[in-house]
C-alpha cells in the first residue's frame, strides 16, 4: 500500500517512502529539480551541481523545449551520467496562491503531491530543493560538497540566500541586492521532513529543535531573462498586491517592470553589471563579480511593513 495514494487513483503517482518500503538510504546529499522550459539555464546550473552533490534527480514537469535533453547532455559532458536520474510528471500542477490552495493536497495536480512523488525517488539521507534557474558560485559549490558529508551525523536543515540577476543581453546584467532571499534548501530525509499543504504553497516540515544553518550570502544567483517576459500574463490579467503573501514575486516583478521601462535606478536596491568582453554576465556575476563585493553583499531584510500578515499555516487536505 502506498503512503499516500493519488486522489485520482493513478499508482504510477502514489507515494511510497523508501522508510517504509524497506529500501536502505546510502549517506549522501540529491539535489532535486521540479522544472518545466529550463533547457535555457540548465549548462549554467548543473556543473557547480554535479560538483557539489553525490546525486541529481531531475523531474520534467511537461516541458516543450529538451530540457530532459539538455541535462542528459550536461551531465555527460560533466562525466556525471551515472548520478543522474530523469524521471516525468506529466501532470499540470497548480500554481502558488489561490489555484494551490483550491486544489486538494492528495491531488496530482497539488505542489504538496507533487513534492512528495519528487523526494520519495531520493535513497540519500540527505534531500536538497534546487531550482531550474540557479547558479552555484564556486564557493557555493565547495561549501556544499563537504556539507554533503559534515551533514551526514546531524539532523540540520540548510538555509541559503540567493539573488536575483535578470538578464537583458549576453553582457549586461541587473542583480537585485535589496533583500535578503532566504529560504531552507537541504533537509534530511525521514517521515519528520515531508511536505504538507499550507495557504499559498507546499511547506516541509520539521520537528522542533531542529538545529537551522544560515550560509553566507554570495553562493548563489537566480536567473531571470527579461526576453522571456515571464510576468506579461501579470500585466494582461491584473495581480492585486493589496493583500500579498507573495512578497518575494511582487519584488521581481517590481524589477522586470522598472528594468523593461528603463528607469531600474528609481526603484533602489539594484546594480547593474557588465561583463567584460567575450564572457556571458550570468559567468562573470557567479564567478567573479560576487566573490569580490564588500560583505554583507545585502544590508536589510524584509521591512516588517511588507511582510505577510499572516503565518504560513498548515490548512487541511
Amino acid at each position: 500500500m502506498p503512503d499516500i495514494a493519488s486522489l485520482e487513483r493513478e499508482p504510477g503517482f502514489d507515494v511510497t517512502w523508501p522508510w517504509t518500503s524497506g529500501e536502505p538510504l546510502t549517506p549522501g546529499l540529491t539535489c532535486v529539480f521540479r522544472v518545466r522550459n529550463e533547457a535555457r539555464n540548465l549548462p549554467w546550473v548543473l556543473p557547480p551541481i554535479f560538483a557539489a552533490v553525490q546525486q541529481v534527480l531531475l523531474v520534467d514537469n511537461g516541458s516543450d523545449d529538451g530540457t530532459a535533453d539538455v541535462a542528459r547532455r550536461v551531465a555527460e559532458e560533466c562525466g556525471a551520467a551515472d548520478r543522474l536520474t530523469v524521471l516525468d510528471y506529466p501532470h499540470r500542477v497548480a500554481r502558488a496562491g489561490g489555484e494551490h490552495l483550491a486544489t486538494p493536497a492528495t491531488s496530482v495536480h497539488s505542489l504538496t503531491h507533487f513534492y512528495n512523488w519528487c523526494f520519495s525517488h531520493v535513497r540519500t539521507t540527505y534531500s536538497m530543493k534546487w531550482d531550474g534557474d540557479m547558479v552555484l558560485t564556486p564557493e557555493g559549490t565547495g561549501i556544499l560538497r563537504d556539507l554533503s558529508w559534515q551533514l551526514q551525523s546531524t539532523r540540520a536543515i540548510v538555509a541559503m540566500p540567493r539573488h536575483p540577476l535578470t538578464v537583458v543581453d549576453d553582457s549586461t546584467g541587473w542583480l537585485d541586492l535589496s533583500l535578503r532571499f532566504l529560504e531552507p534548501w537541504v533537509y534530511p530525509m525521514g517521515p519528520e521532513f515531508t511536505f504538507v499543504k499550507a495557504f499559498d504553497w507546499e511547506l516541509r516540515e520539521f520537528p522542533p529543535g531542529v538545529e537551522r544553518i544560515v550560509l553566507q550570502q554570495g553562493l548563489c544567483v537566480e536567473v531571470k531573462w527579461l526576453d522571456a517576459d515571464e510576468y506579461a500574463h501579470w500585466r494582461r490579467d491584473g495581480v492585486d498586491f493589496t493583500n500579498t503573501r507573495l512578497y518575494r514575486k511582487l519584488r521581481e516583478f517590481e524589477v522586470d517592470e522598472a528594468i523593461r521601462h528603463g528607469d531600474p535606478e528609481a526603484l533602489g536596491g539594484l546594480v547593474r553589471v557588465t561583463a567584460p568582453e567575450g564572457v556571458h554576465v550570468i559567468d562573470h556575476v557567479s564567478r567573479d563579480w560576487l566573490w569580490r563585493q564588500p560583505r554583507p553583499l545585502v544590508q536589510h531584510s524584509l521591512p516588517a511593513s511588507l511582510k505577510p500578515r499572516a503565518p504560513k499555516e498548515r490548512v487541511r487536505p
